[in-house]
């Protein structure tokens, strides 16, 4: 497959050829999850997703328990539905615990983790708290203690989830979080778990592809021999450099000449961030969008391929979304990203009384 092909593949299944007429909900199980770090960045993602999608809709799911917030891919916080998180959690568990040794390093010795993890979970029963609270909580427990670590400790190996609350984007700063498996209804950790299932739904979600691929997406490691067990059940095709990708036989799969329409993308979209290759950003543009601190810039697709960086600021009561195009652009692309800014901006600043669209100029 060609690199066009395979990026009209994947943007089918990312439901970036055309906003789907599907709930909020089908949305996130069919992308697996929504990373979200910011609790903005989802809303942004499934508008651009989803026909007719509002931000109430997205609020309404988290506040019934159906959607949670919590800690999940490479270690990092995603938007994914009640039941996947209760698949796919404990499959994670792994990459979380790697994560604690190579962050902390030499701290990570001294650690209680068992220990520290039971009274956690104790103090979160009692009622959903912050982690400042937790901290200052286990620093009772240990003041000899590392803080930080400690605390870095029970996020990585007790499953916790957010409490949403009716703030803007449904989070505030310093969220509550509470015991995922009470605030789900089910135990999180009951049962032997096998990587397979998460293996199939990340094909459907950003095939074809290879192991590879989806490690540096999960942060699962060893991923070879799990597909070579699902052979049967997938079929492989090769890129141009003749790299063996694995897909679903039924996947959609494009022609190279099908439309990709222009669309904004939030901060750390999954469909950005997941890919190290240039599917979808060219490597001379990769500096501007994957920047230091591991922050990944909103991004704006212009044929299926990130064309420019975007951003909201807000003075009083006016709101500017500042377009920041990495090469000249047409004049109708420019009219394109424009109509569709204004959209974006009546999405993100609903009250705002003055917008603007603003063009920053081509280094």
């Amino acid at each position: 497959m060609s690199p066009r092909a395979l990026n009209r593949a994947t943007l089918s299944r990312q439901m970036l050829l055309a906003r789907e007429k599907v709930t909020a909900l089908e949305a996130i199980e069919q992308l697996v999850a929504l990373q979200a770090q910011w609790p903005k960045p989802p809303f942004i993602g499934l508008w651009s997703r989803v026909h007719g999608f509002q931000a109430k809709d997205l609020a309404a799911l988290l506040h019934r328990r159906t959607v949670v917030r919590a800690t999940l891919l490479r270690g990092t916080l995603h938007l994914v539905s009640a039941k996947d998180y209760m698949s796919f959690r404990p499959a994670i568990q792994p990459v979380l615990t790697r994560g604690l040794q190579a962050i902390l390093k030499e701290r990570a010795k001294a650690l209680r983790v068992d220990a520290l993890t039971a009274a956690a979970r104790r103090f979160f029963g009692a009622e959903p708290r912050t982690f400042t609270e937790l901290r200052a909580f286990l620093m009772e427990l240990e003041p000899e203690g590392d803080e930080r670590a400690m605390g870095y400790a029970v996020r990585t190996h007790l499953p916790l989830v957010q409490v949403p609350t009716d703030d803007a984007w449904g989070f505030p700063a310093d969220s509550d979080f509470a015991l995922a498996d009470a605030w789900i209804g089910k135990n999180i950790l009951d049962g032997e778990v096998k990587p397979d299932t998460l293996v199939l739904r990340y094909l459907a979600a950003f095939g074809p592809a290879s192991a590879a691929d989806m490690q540096a997406w999960s942060g699962l490691q060893g991923l070879g021999p799990v597909f070579e067990a699902l052979r049967p059940k997938m079929i492989s095709v090769r890129d141009e450099r003749g790299r063996e990708l694995f897909d679903l036989p039924n996947a959609p799969r494009p022609t190279e000449d099908t439309p990709a329409p222009l669309r904004f993308l939030p901060e750390f979209d999954n469909l950005i961030v997941s890919r190290a290759d240039a599917r979808f950003v060219a490597k001379e543009h990769r500096p501007k969008v994957f920047l230091p601190g591991l922050r990944v810039r909103s991004t704006i697709l212009v044929d299926g391929l990130v064309a420019a960086a975007w951003a909201v600021t807000r003075k009083k009561s006016a709101a500017t979304l500042t377009i920041e195009p990495f090469a000249p652009l047409p004049k109708k692309t420019k009219d394109e990203i424009a109509a569709e800014g204004e959209r974006l901006l009546q999405f993100v600043e609903p009250d705002a009384s003055e917008r603007q669209i603003a063009f920053a100029k081509v280094d």
